[in-house]
């Protein structure tokens, strides 16, 4: 049986492994809708359980800020006991540095419009948590990937349309690079899917250190 909520845009399935995929289910402890497409692109279609945490009650560096989130949502979920026998557990974090500070979602308009004042014709660095568990051998593996981006020199008036869309009020570092706000971003350096918010090479990096091959992670041919 499956049991479907929608949470945040995203569909929270609790199920058993699906007998379509070749061997494992990847759990996704993430409500992005960003990290499920990335995942779904590269052919892994996980089970989708939101961790929960507040990331609120959390302060420190911010690379180091990434990580610990991703670990305490990784960890809300593995522990619980209604997950797929087969399954590991991935949890993510991203947040956005500049000038030394840790700029997570804006929480208004007001704030989002300060950050892009703040961000324009400059470079941030975008750190991503990734914290893999295997419940069923109480195995870990974490590390942060880190990317620079370079923002173009947007004018008031683009800042003001942008905030308008509702879009970086929802984003870490209050931008995309994967939708309206990537008009915005000059270039990139390293991984563009750590941007989108999960990067697919340590991912692979990370399942194999816990003794698993990536393809086991493909959803099989119909």
């Amino acid at each position: 049986m499956t049991g479907v909520a929608r949470v945040a845009g995203v569909t929270e399935r609790r199920v058993e492994a699906d007998p379509r995929r070749w061997t494992r289910t990847l759990v996704l402890a993430s409500a992005s809708p960003a990290r499920l497409a990335t995942l779904r692109a590269a052919g892994v279609d996980p089970v989708v359980i939101v961790s929960g945490v507040d990331e609120s009650q959390v302060s420190g560096a911010p690379a180091e800020l990434a990580l610990e989130l991703a670990r305490l949502k990784c960890s809300a979920v593995a522990d619980r006991d209604d997950l797929p026998p087969d399954a590991l557990v991935l949890g993510c974090d991203s947040v956005l540095e500049l000038d030394g500070e840790a700029l997570g979602k804006p929480g208004s308009p007001e704030e989002a419009t300060e950050r892009w004042r703040a961000m324009r014709g400059r470079t941030g660095v975008l750190h991503t948590g990734h914290c893999l568990t295997d419940p069923a051998r109480a195995r870990t593996e974490a590390e942060t990937a880190s990317t620079a981006v370079h923002f173009e020199d947007v004018d008031d008036a683009e800042i003001a349309a942008y905030v308008a869309t509702g879009e970086p009020l929802y984003v870490a570092g209050a931008f995309t690079i994967d939708g309206l706000g990537g008009a915005y971003v000059r270039a990139i350096e390293g991984d563009h899917h750590n941007v989108v918010g999960l990067s697919l090479p340590l991912l692979r990096r990370l399942v194999r250190r816990l003794g698993h091959p990536w393809h086991e992670f493909w959803t099989a041919p119909r």
